[in-house]
Parts: C-alpha cells; structure tokens; sequence
C-alpha cells in the first residue's frame, strides 16, 4: 500500500511540474541598479529590449509567424530568426563563453527562450562591467553594439508587434514599456 501511494504521489509531483510553465526572463523588468554607471544604463538597454522581445512574442500563434505584409517583406517568424541572431552577435561579443549560432530548425519557443536566455546573460555581464571598453575588440568598439544589435533588435521587436497587429494578434494592452510591468 505504501509503494502504491509513493508512485501515486510521485507521478501527481511528475505531473505538477509538467503543468507548470518554465520561468523566462522579463516578464518584467526588474528593480533599477541604484547607481547610474555605464554597465548598469547598458544592462538597463538590454532588459528595456529584453521586456519588449518578451511580450511582442507572447501568445504568437502559427498564423502569426507565418504572416508576411507583402512578397519582399520578412514574416514575423523570420524576424524573429533574426533578433535570435542578434542576440547571439549581442551575447557572444560580450562572454568569455559563446553561446549558439542560428539554429532555424529549432521551434519558435525554443526560439523565444533562447533570445530572452541570450538577453539576460548579456545583461547580467554589462550590469557588472566598470568599463565598457573592455568589450571593444579588434574589429569594432562597444558603442557599435548599441547603435548595431541593441538598436536593431529594438526595431524589429516593433515590427514584430505591428505584424502580429496586421495578422490579428494584437499586442497586450496591459503592457507598460514605460514601467517594464503590466498594468493592473
């Protein structure tokens, strides 16, 4: 009887954390830094972008990813490709450790995860960086991943979130980009 309520009990724990959604970065922004050094306004940039990408792709459906405003244009699904590449450019000119290269046979939550994964590692390197000079390298300075992958990103978060609008998905009216939260 004992070994019958161990395996009931342990497939109702199996079951219970197979329910649970994993935990991504950014659902909201966390508490600011309390000081303004450049790796705390850097790290601040990457979760401001961080926030965006999280919800411009939450509750995208496959209509979604596949919509393409005209024959020249990108779908939100290739888009999204390239904001993962982004991120893999953002994080791997900042770590010792390189992370993946573009993998597009991975699924778009796979995708998603990898991105938020990417963002918050190279947020959590830049929020403790006294010098953000130490990530120039030999063929650009820290100020081109600003204006370059940061920036990028940052646009193509808004198309994302203008053409799941076209596709008829729209963006959460809850979110505040302003706060980094949703509102009540």
């Amino acid at each position: 009887m004992n070994k019958l309520i161990i395996a009931i009990a342990l497939m109702l724990s199996v079951f219970a954390m197979a329910q649970q959604e994993e935990k991504l970065p950014y659902y909201e922004i966390l508490e600011h830094a309390e000081s303004y050094t450049a790796g705390a306004v850097a790290s601040r940039m990457v979760d401001g972008l961080g926030f965006r990408y999280y919800w411009a792709t939450e509750g995208l459906r496959p209509e979604d990813l596949n919509y393409k405003p005209s024959e020249s244009g990108r779908t939100s699904g290739e888009t999204i490709d390239h904001i993962l590449g982004l991120s893999n450019f953002l994080l791997n000119s900042i770590s010792t450790e390189k992370s993946r290269g573009e993998d597009k046979a991975l699924s778009f939550e796979d995708k998603r995860k990898q991105t938020l994964l990417n963002l918050k590692a190279a947020s959590d390197i830049l929020r403790n960086a006294d010098d953000l000079s130490q990530f120039d390298n030999e063929r650009f300075p820290f100020w081109n991943l600003i204006n370059g992958p940061i920036a990028d990103a940052l646009w193509h978060c808004g198309q994302v979130v203008l053409l799941r609008r076209a596709s008829g998905n729209p963006f959460n009216s809850k979110v505040s980009v302003f706060s980094g939260k949703l509102r009540e």
